[in-house]
């Protein structure tokens, strides 16, 4: 196989992996990248045959989300532990609060502790933001979208915890949804040529994938309304005034999205247009991690 063929093939492969299958790539990643050669801490004090109980403590308000991945961190190491939930994805939590307790080799608990903060402090704080961002719109008939502003090797996570959060998830990636935004049609040369070359594509390579084109003003609107062949308009940077004025244009003929400028502030102005989505990357990526602690009990 020619090293553009081993790529190729390795995408398609990564692709077509579901989301439990990109998770435990995920883990087995980021155990491999921590341990490496061994946890020395752990093998030089602790004998192997050692078992051992911790709880994971809620150390702040929050909605919580990672546990099934906590689980599965610890089965891929030691696939015999015992497990014991007592809250679960999507729950609200108070400080003061236990979520699970574990009992395992020490070894395992050890050396899959941080893994299971780093994902479930990072996810947790996810959904705790998107929940806000959620209820806000409690009302409205807009949606909320997550958006592929994520951290590399991460995204599967990230997106599941905008998911317990209450919002819905986007594309996963540049494979599943052609979405034409400014720069490709700048290369392409316009709005309508970038349709045209977009709704080829998919009638003779990959039918049923759905178009987005993001427009930029109001002649755009007009511009891809006259074009049709596509499923979303997004309307990026668009004030909430323009976007009624875009949205009598389209007259519910195409999905809508507004994108650009909007935060947890302005939210609601958008929302009140009527628009069907509002995507943001903010509620990833300047979501904080929430506090949890992984702490050893006594047998």
């Amino acid at each position: 196989m020619s090293s553009l063929s081993a790529k190729t093939f390795w995408l398609l492969s990564f692709v077509n992996m579901n989301i439990h299958q990109q998770t435990d790539l995920l883990i087995k990643n980021a155990l491999l990248e921590d341990i490496a050669d061994g946890d020395h801490s752990t093998l030089s004090t602790i004998d192997p045959s050692t078992e051992g109980k911790a709880v994971l403590k809620i150390k702040q308000d929050g909605i919580l989300a990672g546990m099934l991945v906590a689980e599965k961190i610890f089965r891929s190491m030691e696939p015999g532990i015992e497990f014991s939930a007592f809250k679960k994805d999507g729950d609200a939590i108070k400080y003061g609060e236990k979520a699970f307790e574990v009992k395992a080799k020490v070894h395992t608990i050890l050396q899959c502790e941080r893994l299971v903060l780093n994902c479930m402090q990072r996810m947790s704080g996810i959904a705790t933001l998107t929940n806000s961002y959620v209820q806000k719109l409690q009302g409205y008939k807009t949606r909320l979208l997550d958006t592929r502003k994520t951290t590399p090797n991460f995204r599967v996570l990230e997106k599941e915890a905008v998911r317990i959060g209450g919002a819905l998830n986007h594309r996963f990636g540049l494979y599943d949804m052609i979405m034409l935004k400014d720069n490709h049609i700048d290369y392409c040369g316009g709005i309508k040529n970038a349709i045209d070359k977009a709704y080829d594509y998919v009638q003779t390579k990959k039918p049923g994938l759905k178009i987005e084109v993001e427009t930029r003003s109001i002649a755009d609107v007009e511009t891809v309304m006259q074009t049709g062949k596509i499923d979303r308009i997004m309307l990026d940077n668009f004030t909430p005034e323009l976007i009624v004025i875009a949205l009598k244009i389209i007259s519910g003929k195409y999905e809508t999205e507004a994108s650009g400028g909007i935060n947890y502030n302005n939210l609601e102005s958008y929302a009140a247009t009527g628009v069907d989505f509002i995507s943001s990357g903010a509620i990833i990526h300047q979501a904080v991690s929430l506090d949890l602690s992984l702490k050893a009990v006594k047998l």
